[in-house]
């Protein structure tokens, strides 16, 4: 009987070890943020830049390279993609990526949403939401909740 009451203590302690370990790793471990500081633009204000990051299926950052502290973080307008969580929300992503990265936008900024200016953006002329939805990237079916 002593033999299988260490034997359960021992278990017990492996575990508590391993839930210890997890829960402190889930706290030490950095929140993903983008880098993108740059300050915002005005509503209304015309404003363009190469894509220098990739938030999500309707999230980049333009700017000039090397310069995250001048990065402008954009919520496209005119397109809603799934998050990053939800399903589909990696292959918006990657969608978004194919399409500008490295690329120049021309922009208009709109209203504020957090820490990002919502923006209508063109790519060659083209509005970004419609080349978006003509690649594949169906908008999910709901209103635009940012």
């Amino acid at each position: 009987m002593i033999g299988y009451a260490s034997y359960i203590a021992s278990t017990m302690k492996g575990r508590i070890a391993i839930i210890a370990a997890c829960v402190a790793g889930a706290w030490a471990s950095p929140a993903l943020a983008d880098p993108c500081e740059g300050a915002l633009p005005s509503k209304g204000t015309a404003f363009s830049g190469v894509v220098r990051y990739i938030g999500d299926g309707d999230g980049l950052c333009i700017g000039p390279a090397g310069r995250p502290a001048s990065w402008i973080e954009i919520r496209l307008a005119d397109f809603y993609a799934p998050e990053l969580r939800e399903p589909g929300g990696i292959e918006a992503k990657r969608r978004l990526e194919r399409i500008v990265m490295g690329k120049t936008l021309a922009c208009r900024a709109g209203r504020r949403s957090y820490d990002r200016v919502v923006a209508s953006c063109t790519l060659g002329g083209r509005r970004l939401g419609n080349l978006l939805r003509a690649a594949g990237g169906a908008e999910g079916g709901r209103g635009r909740p940012r």
